[in-house]
């Protein structure tokens, strides 16, 4: 039996936001930023195929974890994870109907990988793919958010809120995986393998559906295009690979990373919010992009 957890949150919160996407909504719902639209997009594209593997593995690994404290938390993850790949999927339909048919392909594609890696793959090494794709997150989360007037400034904000809240409760739950991880397995090199893996098979699969999108837009074979893209690309790893090199380290817990205020304040005054019954859109064209709700007691 493990020391009991700590706990940053008091408990993971399932919240069912009802995000809606009007029918007619811009595939580039970030007018003028072309390419880091569809570099969004295609990391949506992956979630319906990716959450639910990881949704899976967790309950799998419930029979090998005897933890009170880390089987309550793998129940609030996968209540967490099975929101936000809904979301995803009913975006990712109006992605295939606003002009990107192609992307069907790609998604047949993932589906067939995934159940490779489920049926054919051990549970130790599923559970390490997810506890590495977890932890390199923690870094994406923390640009997107530390970025997000430079990203997101000006965009459509049911688009950008609901991103942004999917990364929220990335944070939120960000020890389960690893917990879950070290409780049934614990072998350390299983674990830097599984960031590796983690980490590259989803980058992929997502620059895959953002190539297939650009070339259906002419853009893919556009120098300058090419060059946003490169750069924006750039900028996402070197936020992104140092987090991801301290996770492999020995002794790494992912409540060693902090966690940015912005995320803490959506987090700690969500329940503040005036309209529970509606999604908690951003003010994308506010200088900061403020939580989108009053923020007294923030932690």
């Amino acid at each position: 039996m493990t020391e009991p957890l700590t706990h940053q949150y008091p408990s993971i919160e399932v919240r069912r936001v009802p995000f809606e996407f009007p029918d007619d909504l811009s595939p580039v719902w970030h007018s003028g930023h072309h390419e880091w639209s569809h570099m969004i997009n295609g990391a949506s594209l992956t979630m319906p195929y990716l959450e639910p593997f990881l949704i899976a593995t967790l309950r799998e690994a419930r029979g090998e974890i005897h933890e009170p404290a880390i089987l309550e938390e793998v129940a609030g993850f996968v209540g967490q994870e099975g929101q936000h790949f809904r979301t995803h999927r009913r975006y990712n339909e109006l992605l295939k109907k606003n002009g990107y048919p192609e992307l069907a392909a790609v998604e047949e594609a993932m589906k067939r990988s995934y159940e490779r890696m489920k049926h054919k793959r051990s549970l130790a090494f599923r559970l390490a793919y997810a506890a590495g794709f977890e932890s390199m997150t923690l870094g994406v989360t923390d640009w997107l958010v530390g970025n997000r007037v430079e990203l997101f400034g000006g965009s459509d904000t049911r688009v950008a809120s609901f991103v942004l809240w999917h990364m929220v409760e990335e944070v939120e739950h960000k020890r389960v995986a690893f917990d879950a991880y070290q409780a049934a397995v614990g072998k350390y090199w299983h674990r830097v393998l599984g960031v590796a893996t983690g980490s590259v098979h989803v980058f992929l699969w997502s620059r895959k559906g953002c190539i297939v999108m650009l070339k259906a837009d002419g853009q893919w074979r556009n120098l300058r295009s090419r060059l946003r893209l490169w750069r924006r690309t750039a900028s996402f790893f070197a936020a992104v690979v140092p987090g991801a090199l301290r996770s492999a380290l020995p002794g790494h817990d992912p409540r060693d990373e902090d966690d940015p205020e912005w995320v803490r304040a959506w987090i700690g005054n969500y329940s503040s919010r005036p309209d529970p019954d509606s999604p908690p859109l951003l003010d994308t064209s506010h200088p900061d992009i403020p939580v989108p709700f009053p923020t007294t007691g923030t932690p």
